[in-house]
């Protein structure tokens, strides 16, 4: 008589709701947004007026600017670069193309076309000095920055290019949506495409093996030195692009222009989780860390702290960022393979019994 074969229980493969946390937590921009929240949630509680209207979009608006470089610094970062120079790119783009509207009378497209195109060009000169001589790129773009800046005193003379074509005071008045201008509407549309590419592309693919293992990008095929350069002409680019918008807020081509943005921009991204070493991070990281800066220093301003705390307030979270990152990927990434390994040689040693 054949014995019936005795039951067996299969174990439901649905995560836990514990799992499901971890794997959810374990995302780098989440930490990021929590943070970000709970800063507007604390802002809000000491000065209601931290939420108004006005403050939400003076933010944004600021946030724009600086957020339009974020995404290009985002891209170098990937690819295991960055950019100290943006700041005095911006600036020196934008008086330039000032001057080919007022002193060369150019056309305004014209001249906004030639401010990329020399935002574009220091772009490639860093990424030719940095990936073809291998001069650092602490060292080159430290250089081009202090470069940037005596260019934009050259052209200027020290003083402020203007009157601006009525095109250009016009386009920097005017808004595309809640008071918002035209420079967020930009700086959105261009982080939807940078995020969408750095995700779901082989480009971006590529751009993460190079900053990630670059002998090994080179082992599989990747052209690692195009990659690298063509992040430093996108980040000069968008650098000029982001310079042009304040110049037209400003309806003016002034000195200042992106003064101390290349600090600022660096800090965000690095607070949004992009990593300083290359092949890590996320555009939505870096615009969430970009936003987060700023919040702490509008918020600081509502509520009567110091101004003079604001570069202080910056520091602090930076490196209490970094510091939460690392500590986020050893217990979720170390921890997590160690689980994984541990649970194969368990089943090995099961089957080989």
């Amino acid at each position: 008589m054949n014995s019936a074969a005795p039951a067996t229980t299969e174990q439901p493969t649905t995560p836990s709701l514990r799992n499901r946390l971890i794997s959810f937590i374990a995302i780098g921009e989440v930490g990021v947004i929590a943070a970000l929240l709970l800063l507007v949630a604390f802002f809000y509680f000491m000065q209601p007026a931290f939420l108004s209207e006005r403050n939400i979009r003076a933010i944004l608006n600021v946030v724009s600017f600086v957020g339009i470089i974020a995404i290009g610094q985002t891209i170098l970062l990937v690819a295991g670069e960055f950019d100290l120079s943006v700041g005095s790119v911006a600036g020196v783009s934008a008086v330039i193309a000032a001057q080919l509207m007022t002193a060369l009378a150019w056309p305004v497209p014209l001249a906004i076309l030639g401010g990329m195109g020399v935002g574009a060009f220091i772009g490639l000169i860093n990424g030719i000095i940095v990936v073809k001589f291998r001069i650092p790129a602490f060292i080159q773009t430290l250089g081009m920055l202090f470069i940037g800046q005596g260019l934009i005193q050259l052209v200027t003379g020290g003083y402020p290019v203007y009157p601006l074509p009525k095109e250009v005071a016009d386009f920097g008045m005017s808004s595309f949506a809640f008071g918002l201008g035209w420079s967020f509407a930009f700086f959105i549309v261009a982080a939807i495409v940078a995020d969408f590419v750095l995700r779901r592309t082989v480009l971006g693919r590529n751009l993460y093996a190079t900053g990630g293992n670059p002998e090994v990008a080179r082992l599989v095929g990747i052209n690692t030195t195009i990659y690298k350069i063509g992040a430093f002409i996108t980040v000069g680019a968008l650098s000029a692009v982001a310079g042009m918008f304040v110049m037209a807020d400003l309806q003016s081509g002034t000195t200042s222009i992106g003064s101390g943005w290349e600090l600022i921009v660096i800090a965000g991204v690095v607070v949004g989780g992009v990593s300083l070493f290359g092949g890590a991070g996320t555009i939505a990281g870096g615009v969430v860390g970009i936003l987060m800066l700023k919040v702490v220093q509008s918020g600081l301003v509502v509520i009567g702290v110091n101004s003079n705390w604001q570069q202080i307030a910056v520091g602090v979270i930076m490196v209490l960022a970094v510091g939460l990152d690392i500590l986020r990927r050893r217990y979720f990434t170390v921890g997590a393979g160690a689980k994984t390994a541990a649970a194969k040689k368990s089943d090995s040693k099961a089957s080989g019994a």
